[in-house]
């Protein structure tokens, strides 16, 4: 859909704000926040990118600026009404316009963003950085930058640096810029080799080179800058009212929190050799794999499958946990663990009968036109991305004339709902969907050489 709207997410509790400052901005920050509260909901304007806010797989909005407005919304007593818009030009424009209360997209608080709305206090730094392809043409630094093919996306803190380095310091600098595409999107074209190199916030580039190993930083061409909600800039009040908030949520350790979910270093999708899965065969599968046997045949599964399945998810560490709170053999969400009846997420046991009826669910759900192999290959992706993001891939499939009960197209149509064009007509919008078809890959690789590994 355009302008997908989410309402009702934060539950209503009222907590007043405590009033400093001199008497007239104290007023001007009550006249507006009375506005807020008399409407009854805060409304904001995001991307949807792994940055910003997205569906996660569960089915639950998430993501770093989602987790930050929410908790700004309850603590309001309001609801969160998020307006997503696919270009930063267009967040701008109707911001400016007085068409929402703030913005919150993952924008860095430029000079000239800053001299047309007001700010809030930063919540993250990051740095501009120069993301290529190894292999390719990679640029030593900035004075080699018109040798390449560069391209960025449009109405962004890319472009304007780039003009203050084309002006100060490199009159050959010359670059593309891409019109309806979000960074993420200009990074895997990168990566498949379309485009030399783009701009990327160092945030933006941690999350997707874990998808794309093969990109690489070729340097910076900023110093670390702050990212931070826009508001209008008659919006004295709630400029106030956010900076006291946001004191205090990062006192609180909220921030940290926020940090340690999204950008912790430990990684549920680990590109090991096959040496190293071989090993883990003899030295670790062993102890699990009475339960592997178990679980399978209680729900109708091949083992095989379901212990390569966990190594993909976790190694076989009955301890693995990730940023975002999945954890255990299986790494199941807490929400996925309740609804299949495990207790405890770091039991093997517990952790694989709830992971083996998780996946039979997803495969019985699926429609019964989805046959044989396609149907394992399908619950597996849905799996990895969630049901719902599957369910928007297969309505895409039939636009497109693909067949949605076949895996092998539908390994093509899912990496589409990257793609704005794509997703934003979608209920579940944004997702990563280059992802499950790397997962269901994997493990399927993992079933083959777990096989071979077990008759040898």
């Amino acid at each position: 859909m355009g302008n997908r709207i989410l309402k009702g997410l934060v539950p209503t509790a009222l907590l007043l704000l405590v009033g400093c400052g001199d008497d007239g901005a104290s007023e001007a920050r009550t006249a507006e926040l009375a506005e807020i509260r008399e409407a009854g909901e805060l409304v904001v304007l995001t991307r949807n990118a792994p940055t910003t806010y997205y569906i996660d797989r569960d089915g639950r909005p998430a993501g770093p600026e989602y987790d930050l407005v929410a908790a700004f919304a309850e603590h309001l007593g309001v609801e969160l009404r998020l307006e997503v818009r696919h270009e930063i030009g267009t967040i701008l424009e109707d911001l400016s316009a007085g068409r929402a209360d703030l913005a919150a997209a993952g924008l860095t608080a430029t000079e000239g963003r800053q001299a047309r709305f007001r700010t809030g206090p930063s919540y993250q730094q990051v740095q501009q950085q120069v993301i290529c392809r190894r292999g390719g043409d990679i640029p030593s630094d900035i004075a080699e930058l018109p040798d390449v093919a560069l391209k960025v996306i449009g109405d962004s803190s890319y472009v304007e640096r780039l003009q203050e380095l084309k002006a100060d310091r490199v009159p050959g600098l010359d670059w593309e810029v891409g019109r309806d595409l979000s960074t993420e999107l200009v990074l895997e074209q990168v990566w498949e080799r379309r485009v030399d190199c783009t701009v990327a916030d160092s945030n933006i580039f941690a999350i997707n080179r874990r998808y794309y190993p093969e990109l690489l930083r070729a340097f910076p061409i900023t110093e670390q800058e702050p990212l931070a909600w826009l508001m209008p800039s008659d919006a004295a009040g709630l400029e106030s009212a956010v900076d006291e908030w946001m004191a205090q949520y990062e006192a609180a350790g909220g921030l940290a929190r926020m940090q340690s979910r999204y950008y912790g270093h430990v990684e549920i999708f680990d590109y090991v050799d096959t040496a190293r899965y071989v090993r883990r065969i003899d030295r670790r599968l062993p102890r699990f794999r009475r339960f592997f046997h178990q679980a399978a045949e209680a729900e109708g599964l091949d083992w095989h499958l379901l212990a390569a399945q966990s190594y993909q998810e976790s190694h076989w560490d009955p301890a693995a946990r990730s940023p975002t709170g999945v954890r255990g053999l299986m790494m199941l969400t807490q929400p996925t663990a309740r609804e299949v009846g495990v207790e405890n997420r770091l039991d093997p046991r517990q952790s694989i009968r709830g992971g083996a009826r998780y996946l039979a669910d997803l495969r019985q759900r699926l429609p019964d036109s989805v046959t044989g192999r396609d149907r394992t290959w399908l619950a597996l992706a849905a799996y990895n991305v969630g049901m719902g993001h599957l369910y928007d891939a297969r309505r895409l499939a039939e636009r497109l004339d693909r067949d949605p009960d076949r895996w092998t197209s539908m390994r093509e149509v899912l990496p589409l709902l990257t793609q704005p064009r794509y997703y934003r007509d979608l209920r579940y919008g944004y997702a990563r969907g280059n992802e499950p078809v790397h997962y269901v890959r994997r493990i399927r690789n993992y079933v083959d050489i777990l096989e071979r590994q077990l008759e040898g």
